[in-house]
């Protein structure tokens, strides 16, 4: 017996959701970088990158 066109929408909205349940349970297990170790130690701005921050303070950053 074919499938009506509900049914096949009903299917992928469902595995949709299953799919983005997994998605977020594995997002959850990645450890999350703590906030103090992404701030400069010079002047106390976020940085983002590898680089040295924008007040010239070339100290490493931890993450």
């Amino acid at each position: 017996m074919p499938a009506s066109g509900c049914d096949v929408i009903v299917k992928i909205v469902t595995l949709f959701l299953i799919g983005m349940g997994v998605l977020a349970m594995f997002g959850r297990l990645r450890m999350p970088r703590r906030l103090t170790s992404a701030k400069c130690p010079g002047c106390g701005r976020y940085r983002i990158g590898k680089g040295p921050c924008a007040c010239g303070h070339k100290g490493d950053r931890r993450g």
